[in-house]
């Protein structure tokens, strides 16, 4: 096979642009690169600016530029009996083809291949699959993004990396490739055919350490065969004190990292986080960004746990903190510890592949989207000889990916236990395993309170408690011990079980009784044929019922976060009007769903009962767990409709765009203290909980409150700690507040607000040069502010990207913001905490308003209301306290390590009018602040960043 790698750089999209420059880069049979042509072209007109900013090409570079037929001429002979290759090689075949029409030439017949599939197939666990980031991660030299000669050479060398991997694989796994692509009429179906009879004339076969079973090579053995960290009754912490295992861990790591120092931070952590375990108490502790908590936490659980034998369990908010501890810190701490331990990362369990649904999907190619299931089911089978954890996290599934993998995850319902035939390889059965064995298990607030639910039956015993990211406890809490339900949580169960009489379990189960043809199997098909017309009642009434609930929905109901985002609150005591007809509707589904229930699970009793039913089993698994899903959507809709419980919160969120389809119900308890006490802090022997934003104003009283603590303060069993702060906040950080700023009612500027916040921002974003992130708490402000700010920083060549306007996910639009220096990136209630962009990137942080929940949610007004009725102030009490938190959060985005410089602009003037302001100024670690006009900031920010010769 011959390639040649084609990439053109054009003035616009395949409609309206023209190409302005060709590169091209030939692979030869035996792998080499022989040529590279490139060459400018003279398009029609001038190329737009955005163009040339994304580029570098200019109407001066294609000024004397061969005109399309010149350069056609020698492109066309370089094309001859080759396989076209590009990155995303629709769009450059598209104007290829376009050129060979214009020029007179005949098509392009030959096969075209597209390296972004490769690289998803070949590493499924790539972060991005975009150029730059990909030669990047391959050390590749890319010297010119976005100059088509240079990207057509580093496209090269990366189908060439794709290849070499392609012949490290094992053959079973380029079988099982070339099965999956067979049957489709694609070229890379084509191509898989030739690799595998190349593959198959060697004599010699990769194989590695990899394990084969039921026709799938695997990266992990049994888990049944992992030993436990230590011998039994071998506690080597005993013979250390802990000031000398901590002496030690630090001789270590001086050791393996130079620029490792002694912080008084997390020396003071260290001290406070042991003495609390040690002495059972629980600790409140407050470490700022820098302090290095994780260490400062995991050093004293490692050593807590070998020296007594008990577990401690370490709980985070976010996976991705939890990757996080697994990547980083845990192999640096195996490195360090005088003495072996096990620390084990413990997800919910849908975070984990089933291998036995995946083998069944793969072989049967129960495909919803065959062009896109294909490719992800590639990925996985390349995976699987790569993955130790088996852990989706792993994997960059694009597009319908996570509809794909919600089919194959591993759950409890369907799961066939110690029957099962991957049993011994099974991903969640090692975690749990590994978890069992552990001194150490870290888990997500999620799973911690699936497990209180559950009756402690999904995490191992523990009596020691580390919570990190500790202010989120509180809101996770609620939607655990509360009720949260999506509209598509419905409809996806309904359809997997049902779509229609030729998609979903329940079909492919009646396929496989008719085949069998014995009397038992006539009737349950006709038991199964009883169930479709519930199950069509079943859909119309949740679907009535869902837009029915979306109906009750003020239109204006704005959330102020995201776009498009409505929220509206039930009332138990004034039920709106026409309920009754809703309530009835709940009555027919729930009647229809038990009907369902019981002939499903009647049916599938006796299956169990007949021991012959060996084809059927894994169907008659998933059925039964499908059913216990919708035993639980049954009893959860009919929880919130009875709204009959008065410490409960129940409302409703849609979005305006996808009306009922995003309908969302909620039930919280108004209150979760009582329960938190309950299920952690009278239980316990000690919880530690830790997070950069635990104090308002100096005090933990807020946190103390809402978490439930007060009573083990009152027999001083708790001990609060505000770690001071390892950065020096005064040469590190200006404050800056525009006094004569005007202010705002409301989610919505006024015209003049709007003019002199684009105009300061434009202003500011250019002394920074971009690196700047403005934090809104309005969507609906943030969109006002867009456009006007994009066209005020165009010339300047500044882009500006927006939340909920570009598109793209949060990480995506993190990622550009990263990858260009000069830009503003403008977002609204999820990016004010969990944010990491550390160094030059960000330069700037400008706060808009305030970030108060707006009163109107229906969470925030009933804990107002419960407020009241102890006679406390709400505003002082929660709105306040929660709004610095949140103001903490944003400001911790700016400073992220010992040498990062920058300016905080606060819009906002309430934090120096008001009575309250104090709290969020005092609150902050003390950077230097100072106010002043409009006029004055710009020239205020640009003398700070000159100063210590910071440019």
């Amino acid at each position: 096979m011959k390639f040649a790698v084609l990439d053109f750089e054009t003035t616009g999209t395949q409609s309206v642009g023209e190409i302005i420059q060709v590169g091209l880069a030939i692979i030869e049979e035996d792998r080499s690169i022989s040529r590279v042509y490139g060459s400018y072209v003279k398009p029609g007109g001038p190329i737009p600016p955005f163009i040339t900013g994304l580029t570098g090409i200019s109407d001066s570079d294609v000024a004397d530029a061969p005109e399309l037929e010149e350069m056609m001429m020698e492109l066309v002979p370089l094309l001859d009996d080759v396989v076209l290759v590009g990155h995303n090689v629709a769009f450059d075949f598209h104007f290829l083809q376009n050129a060979l029409d214009r020029c007179g030439y005949l098509p392009f017949q030959g096969r075209i291949l597209d390296t972004i599939d490769f690289l998803k197939i070949c590493f499924p666990s790539l972060s991005s699959y975009q150029l730059g980031a990909v030669s990047s991660h391959f050390g590749l030299t890319h010297e010119r993004p976005h100059q088509a000669d240079s990207d057509a050479l580093a496209t090269a060398m990366v189908l060439l990396r794709c290849l070499d991997e392609l012949y490290e694989l094992p053959l079973l796994t380029i079988q099982r490739l070339t099965e999956l692509f067979s049957g489709e009429d694609s070229d890379l179906s084509w191509f898989f055919d030739g690799l595998l009879r190349e593959r198959e004339m060697e004599t010699f076969q990769p194989e590695g350490e990899l394990q084969f079973h039921r026709q799938l090579a695997l990266a992990v053995g049994d888990w049944t065969e992992l030993s436990p960290p230590r011998e039994e009754g071998d506690y080597p912490a005993e013979h250390m004190s802990f000031r000398e295992y901590l002496d030690e861990v630090k001789t270590r790591l001086k050791a393996l990292l130079p620029q490792y120092e002694d912080r008084q931070a997390q020396e003071q952590m260290f001290e406070e986080v042991y003495q609390a375990l040690q002495d059972e108490k629980h600790l409140l502790i407050e470490a700022g960004t820098g302090t290095g908590k994780s260490l400062g936490y995991l050093l004293p659980a490692i050593y807590q746990s070998v020296k007594t034998g008990e577990k401690v369990m370490v709980s985070t908010h976010t996976i991705n903190l939890q990757d996080q501890l697994r990547e980083r810190d845990i192999p640096l701490l195996t490195q360090t510890v005088p003495f072996p331990f096990k620390a084990a990362v413990f997800k919910g369990r849908g975070h984990y592949l089933c291998l036995r649904k995946f083998e069944h999907k793969i072989n049967a190619k129960e495909f919803t989207a065959p062009r896109e299931d294909t490719l992800t089911s590639a990925q996985m089978i390349v995976w699987l000889t790569q993955t130790d954890s088996g852990d989706d996290e792993e994997l960059n599934l694009g597009g319908r990916g996570g509809d794909f993998w919600e089919t194959v995850a591993s759950d409890t319902d369907s799961c066939l236990g110690r029957s099962c035939p991957w049993f011994r390889k099974c991903y969640y059965h090692r975690a749990k395993h590994e978890a069992g064995n552990a001194d150490v298990v870290i888990t997500n607030h999620s799973k911690l309170f699936a497990d209180v639910r559950a009756g402690h039956q999904l995490l191992p015993a523990y009596e020691y408690l580390v919570i990190d990211e500790a202010h989120q406890l509180e809101e996770v809490a609620g939607k655990h011990l509360g009720m949260s339900m999506k509209h598509f949580t419905v409809s996806h169960t309904l359809n997997r079980l049902y779509k229609d009489s030729r998609t979903g379990q329940l079909p492919a189960l009646r396929h496989v009784l008719q085949s069998s043809g014995s009397e038992q199997a006539a009737e349950w098909s006709s038991i199964i044929d009883r169930m479709y017309p519930d199950l069509l009642t079943i859909k119309e009434s949740w679907e009535l019922l869902s837009e029915k609930l979306f109906t009750l929905i003020p239109e204006r109901a704005d959330a102020g976060g995201e776009a498009g985002q409505l929220v509206h609150r039930l009332l138990p005591s004034r039920k709106p009007t026409g309920w009754e007809e809703l309530a009835a509707l709940e009555q027919t589904l729930h009647s229809s769903l038990s009907d369902v229930i019981r002939k499903g699970e009647g049916m599938l009793t006796e299956m169990r009962e007949q021991e012959s039913q060996s084809s059927s089993d894994s169907l008659v698994t998933d059925i039964g767990g499908l059913l216990k899903d919708l035993a639980e959507i049954r009893e959860q809709v009919r929880f919130f409709m009875g709204m009959n419980d008065e410490n409960v919160v129940y409302w409703l969120e849609a979005n305006g765009n996808y009306r009922n389809k995003s309908l969302h119900l909620y039930a919280v308890p108004v209150d979760v203290s009582a329960q938190l006490k309950d299920l952690f802090f009278d239980k316990k022997k000690s919880a530690v909980l830790t997070s950069a934003t635990l104090s308002v104003d100096k005090s933990f009283q807020y946190m103390i409150d809402s978490l439930g603590l007060n009573e083990a303060q009152e027999q001083e069993r708790l001990k609060t700690v505000q770690l001071p702060s390892p950065f020096k906040y005064r040469d590190q950080a200006l404050l800056v507040i525009p006094r004569d700023f005007p202010s705002v009612k409301g989610t919505v500027g006024d015209a003049k607000f709007v003019d002199m916040l684009v105009q300061s921002l434009a202003e500011a974003a250019v002394t920074t040069q971009g690196r700047m992130l403005v934090l809104f708490t309005s969507y609906k402000m943030l969109r006002q502010v867009y456009e006007p700010l994009k066209e005020a920083l165009a010339a300047q060549d500044i882009s500006v990207l927006g939340q909920g306007v570009e598109g793209g996910s949060r990480s995506k639009l993190l990622r550009r913001f990263q990858e260009k220096a000069a830009s503003v990136l403008l977002g609204t209630s999820s990016f004010w905490e969990g944010v990491d962009i550390p160094g030059d990137a960000l330069t700037c942080l400008a706060i808009v308003r305030l970030p108060f929940q707006p009163p109107s949610h229906p969470l925030a007004e009933a804990k107002a209301e419960l407020l009241q009725a102890q006679k406390k102030n709400p505003f002082m009490k929660l709105s306040v306290p929660q709004a610095v938190i949140r103001f903490k959060q944003g400001f911790g985005r700016l400073v992220r390590t010992a040498q990062d410089r920058g300016i905080v602009i606060v819009y906002d003037t309430r934090v120096i009018e008001s009575y309250y302001g104090k709290y969020f100024l005092y609150s902050l670690p003390g950077p230097k602040m100072e106010h002043m006009t409009t006029k004055q900031m710009v020239p205020r920010i640009a003398e700070w960043l000159h100063q210590d010769g910071v440019s």
